[in-house]
Formats: structure tokens, C-alpha cells, sequence
């Protein structure tokens, strides 16, 4: 039967947003599937999760999805997140070799942040943390893991320098993208960008237990939000 673009046009919009979003999180789990079942790299698998999934802030921002929606989403994830480390429902995202609880904290965040910033009408800022995290956390630790040749240690915890400069420079990326866009070209919102990058960096650094997830995002949107306000007020 052929489906005409009325067929679309009555469906309800929130259906239309949270099947687009949808559809995007089953294609980077698909991929991710994909991945796990022809190549034994678990941590690639993390890494498409983890960036790929985050990327739906920015859909969920572009198509101003109500903030109920994501807080159920983050909530129904994360119970999934820790049902998954007693079944293997996600063993190809939950096996990284060390104790973690990394992708129930990056459930948690999406969450928080979306409740928060949606609230204020200022998404931006939820995008800016949950994309610091998702790319800058996401890329140091893959370029720490193949180059990161000059390692330091906090609280036992295992750190390299080229992957804490990757975070770095990710982060301040990820922030005067959004910043810049949204607030305009200022020395202001680039010395904004900057020191959350610096503590971004910080925030990671010092993580343990996969808590990053939680401390990133959040500490990245909070400062991002609070400088934004004492300058550019």
C-alpha cells in the first residue's frame, strides 16, 4: 500500500518525535550489534553506545521533545543499565574488564539534565553536557587506549596524557560549537568554553567506578550555565 505524506501528517507529533529518536538509538544499537557479533572489541562497542546514544540530546533539543519524555526514557534506561549487570542483557556494553557503573551514571545524567535545563528553557546546556561527555569522554579513552604512551595514576586509577589532552580539547570543541551558536561570538563564551573544558578534563580525570558519567556532564552544564549567566547578564 502506498504511503502518502498525509498518512505522516496525522500521526500525533510527540509519536513522530519519540519515533525519530527512537530510530536512532535502535541504529546505533544495531551498528553496535553489528560490531560485537563479527569482532571481538568490546570497548569499540562502549564507544559507539556511548557517542552514538548521546547524539540524541541534540535530536531531542532540534525537535523541542517534551522533558517527560526523556526523564521516562533515562529512567526506564537506567533500571535497564542495572538489571544488566546481573543478566546479560548488555554484555557487550557492560564488559569492560574493571568494575563500573559507567552506563547506569550516563543514564542518570541524560536524565537529571534534561529535567533540569528543559525546565529553564536553556536545552543548550543539556546538550553541552551530555555531548562533553559523550565525545570528549568517549574519544580520550580510545585515543588513550592506542596512543597514550605517557600515563599518571589518580586514586589508583590508571590516566594517560594524551587522552586527558584529547578530553580537553573535545570538550572546549563540544562547548563554543553550542556556546558560540547559541549565545553569539564573544571572548566571553569562548573563556566560558575554556574553563569548562579545563574542568571537564579534571572531572575525568579523578573518576572512579565509571562516575565520569555522572560528574561530567553535570559539572560541565552547571559551570557552563553559571558562567554563561555572571558574564553575559
Amino acid at each position: 500500500m502506498l504511503i502518502t505524506f498525509s498518512d505522516f501528517t496525522s500521526i500525533p507529533v510527540l509519536w513522530l518525535q519519540i519515533a525519530i529518536a527512537a530510530i536512532w538509538v535502535l541504529l546505533i544499537l544495531l551498528i553496535a550489534w553489528v560490531v560485537n557479533r563479527f569482532a571481538d572489541k568490546p570497548e569499540i562497542v562502549r564507544k559507539i553506545v556511548h557517542i552514538g546514544t548521546g547524539n540524541v540530546i541534540l535530536i531531542a533539543w532540534w525537535l523541542d521533545i517534551p522533558a517527560s519524555v526523556g526523564i521516562t526514557a533515562s529512567i526506564l534506561a537506567s533500571a535497564i543499565t542495572l538489571l544488566s549487570y546481573r543478566l546479560p542483557i548488555l554484555p557487550g556494553i557492560n564488559s569492560v574488564g574493571r568494575q563500573s557503573l559507567g552506563t547506569f551514571f550516563y543514564s542518570v545524567s541524560f536524565g537529571i539534565l534534561v529535567a533540569w535545563f528543559w525546565y529553564l528553557q536553556q536545552p543548550q546546556y543539556a546538550a553541552l553536557g551530555i555531548l562533553v561527555m559523550t565525545w570528549g569522554d568517549g574519544l580520550a579513552a580510545l585515543i588513550g587506549q592506542r596512543f597514550g604512551k605517557h600515563k599518571y595514576k589518580v586514586f589508583g586509577t590508571e590516566k594517560s596524557w594524551e587522552g586527558s589532552l584529547t578530553m580537553m580539547l573535545v570538550s572546549y570543541v563540544v562547548s563554543s560549537l553550542i556556546l558560540v551558536g547559541t549565545q553569539g561570538n564573544s571572548w566571553q563564551t569562548w573563556t566560558v568554553s575554556l574553563l569548562v573544558a579545563v574542568i571537564a578534563t579534571g572531572l575525568e580525570a579523578v573518576s572512579f567506578l565509571g562516575i565520569d558519567n555522572l560528574t561530567v556532564p553535570l559539572g560541565s552544564a552547571a559551570l557552563a550555565f553559571f558562567l554563561s549567566q555572571l558574564v553575559l547578564s
